[in-house]
C-alpha cells in the first residue's frame, strides 16, 4: 500500500484563472479613478466656496474696490494706510488682542474648574454637563446678545444687584471701561464645549497615577499640579488653540451689543466688526479684504507661537522626554 508520502502531491482542482498583462495596473487605475470621483463634490466645494473666495478677497486686498466700479490696483496702500492712517484700526486691535489674552484664559479656567467637578462628582452629572453645555450650543445667536445687553444695561439685573452692595455703576453696555468685561462675561459663560473636551480628558487619566501619588504623599494640589496638569497638557493644548482662533473671531455679539457701531468709544469695535462696517457700511470692500487677511496673519503667528511652546510644556502619552 502506498503511503500518503510517496505520493505526488494532487495540484489544485480549480486552478487559478491566468490574468491578461496589465491586469493589476488597469484594476488600480479604476479604483483611483472612483476615488477621485467621490472626492468631486468636496473639490467643488473647496475650490469653489474656499479656495476661490480666498483667493479672489487677497487680489481685492491689493485694490481700490467699492463695489460699484471695477477694482482699481493700488498695491500695499490699504495695508499701509491700515497701520499708519487708520487710527480706529489700530484701536480695534489692540481692542481684540486684549480680549484674547483675557478672555481665552479665563474661559477656560472657567472650562476646567466645571469639569473637574463633574468629574469628582459623578451624581447628576449628566444633567449638568447637558446644562452647562447648553450655553454653548446657543452661540453668539442674536437672541443671546439682546439678552445679555439688556441684563448688563442702566438698571439691568446684573446692575440692580451690584447697587444691594453699594456699587452704581450705571449700566455697563455704554460704559468705556466695562464694554470689555461685559464680552469677556458673556464668553466665559460659554464655556460648555471645552468643559466637555476637558471632562472625556480627565476621565481618560489612569486611576492608578492618582494612587500612585497617594502612596508618596501627595495632596490634592499636588496631584493636580503633578498629575493631571502633565496628563491634561495635550487638551489644554488643543482647547487653548481653537478658543484663541474663536476670540479672533468674535463679530455677532459685539454687533448686536453695539448696534454695529462699536461703542461705546470704540471699545467693541473688534476687528472683524470693523472689517464688517469698512466693506458693508463704507463700501470699501478693498480695504475690508486686506483687513481680514490681517486678521488671518494674526490667528496664524498666535497658533504658530502656540505650537512652538508646546513642545516645552505639552506632554503626550508614551512620549519619552
Amino acid at each position: 500500500m502506498t503511503t500518503l508520502s510517496n505520493q505526488t502531491p494532487l495540484k489544485s482542482a480549480v486552478a487559478p484563472r491566468p490574468q491578461p498583462p496589465g491586469h493589476g495596473a488597469s484594476q488600480a487605475r479604476r479604483e483611483l479613478r472612483a476615488g477621485y470621483g467621490f472626492l468631486v463634490p468636496w473639490l467643488i466645494g473647496f475650490f469653489g466656496l474656499t479656495l476661490g473666495p480666498m483667493v479672489m478677497s487677497l487680489y481685492l486686498s491689493f485694490t481700490k474696490y467699492n463695489i460699484f466700479t471695477p477694482p482699481r490696483w493700488v498695491g500695499l496702500d490699504n495695508y499701509i494706510r491700515m497701520f499708519t492712517a487708520d487710527p480706529v484700526f489700530v484701536k480695534s486691535v489692540k481692542v481684540t488682542l486684549g480680549y484674547v489674552v483675557v478672555g481665552t484664559p479665563l474661559k477656560l479656567a472657567a472650562a476646567l474648574g466645571v469639569a473637574l467637578l463633574l468629574n469628582y462628582f459623578t451624581r447628576g452629572s449628566g444633567f449638568f454637563r447637558s446644562a452647562f453645555y447648553a450655553p454653548s450650543l446657543i452661540g453668539a445667536s442674536v437672541s443671546i446678545a439682546i439678552v445679555w445687553r439688556a441684563m448688563f444695561g442702566t438698571d439691568g439685573p446684573v446692575d440692580s444687584a451690584l447697587t444691594v452692595f453699594g456699587l452704581d455703576l450705571g449700566g455697563w453696555v455704554g460704559n468705556v471701561d466695562l464694554a470689555v468685561p461685559m464680552m469677556i462675561c458673556l464668553t466665559i459663560w460659554q464655556f460648555g464645549a471645552p468643559m466637555v473636551i476637558f471632562l472625556a480628558g480627565l476621565q481618560g487619566i489612569p486611576a492608578e497615577l492618582y494612587e500612585a501619588a497617594e502612596v508618596d504623599g501627595a495632596g490634592a494640589w499636588a496631584k493636580f499640579r503633578q498629575v493631571t496638569l502633565p496628563m491634561l497638557s495635550s487638551v489644554i493644548f488643543f482647547n487653548l488653540l481653537l478658543e484663541t482662533i474663536h476670540a479672533f473671531q468674535v463679530f455677532g455679539s459685539a454687533f448686536i451689543i453695539s448696534n454695529g457701531s462699536g461703542s461705546p468709544g470704540g471699545m467693541l469695535n473688534f476687528m472683524t466688526l470693523y472689517m464688517y462696517k469698512r466693506g458693508f457700511a463704507d463700501s470699501q470692500m478693498g480695504y475690508a479684504a486686506a483687513i481680514a487677511w490681517v486678521v488671518l496673519i494674526f490667528v496664524a503667528i498666535v497658533a504658530a507661537l502656540l505650537f512652538r511652546s508646546s513642545k516645552a510644556w505639552v506632554h503626550y502619552a508614551g512620549e519619552s522626554r
